[in-house]
């Protein structure tokens, strides 16, 4: 079976490399020092089981493992983590293994032994007990492939019948998360201006009158314009206020 590593730590990595070539049927596939470059490798690798570290910079392991988990093929998650036994506790009825620090190579063959993978309701369940704060990054499928965007370089989300346009500096993308969820979960970033979308609260310039009367926000740098409705006037108005 095909393990990939992920720890921001070199020793800790190298420590659990060499604990599973002590182990028959498993094979190091790659090793990541952060959430990000672990959710490529795992897109690029199609790894079975992912040894990961939950405090990471940039990305951790829980936002890792949820944008894991909308692989075609998720792998199973174990944790590898320093935290305390009442923390782990929370996340242990989700079925997905955890190891503490430092891992003991019984304790890793155990693990591995028992690990299952985990469907989109467990990752989905896991996210929102322990990973109460927002995402880092957006990830979206593109040409078969995940794409991962990260929220501060996201200018606004527009919603479209079931999908959803995420304007970013790289382009744009296509997402199927409810409109309504992104807001709550991004509510300190982003502000809702119509029915249908939410912008950085870092990319607003102003707002102005179109020719036909109606509102509009102008975008930083592109001088885009997006309509604003009527009922989000006023609160469209208190914030470029605040500014």
């Amino acid at each position: 079976m095909k393990v990939l590593v992920v720890d921001d730590e070199a020793p800790a990595r190298e420590r659990l490399a060499a604990l599973l070539e002590t182990l028959n049927n498993y094979t190091v596939c790659g090793s990541a020092a952060n959430g990000v470059q672990a959710v490529r490798l795992a897109e690029e690798t199609q790894p079975d089981i992912v040894l990961m570290d939950i405090r990471m910079p940039g990305m951790d392991g829980l936002e890792a493992a949820r944008h894991m988990s909308q692989m075609d093929t998720p792998p199973a998650i174990i944790f590898v983590t320093a935290f305390e036994e009442h923390a782990i506790e929370a996340f242990e009825t989700h079925a997905v293994g955890y190891l503490l620090k430092p891992v003991r190579g019984e304790r890793l063959q155990s693990a591995l032994e028992a690990a299952s993978r985990p469907n989109r309701a467990q990752m989905g369940a896991l996210g929102g007990t322990i990973g109460d704060t927002s995402r880092s990054h957006i990830c979206a499928r593109v040409r078969g492939n995940l794409e991962l965007i990260p929220v501060d370089q996201i200018h606004y989300f527009q919603a479209d019948q079931k999908y959803v346009t995420v304007r970013h500096e790289g382009g744009e993308v296509l997402i199927e998360e409810p409109l309504k969820a992104l807001e709550e979960e991004f509510v300190d970033s982003f502000l809702r201006i119509h029915r249908n979308a939410l912008v950085s609260k870092h990319s607003f310039s102003g707002m102005e009158k179109n020719s036909q009367g109606c509102f509009e926000v102008v975008l930083k740098g592109s001088g885009e314009r997006l309509e604003v409705s009527r009922r989000h006037v006023a609160e469209v108005r208190r914030f470029l206020k605040s500014l």
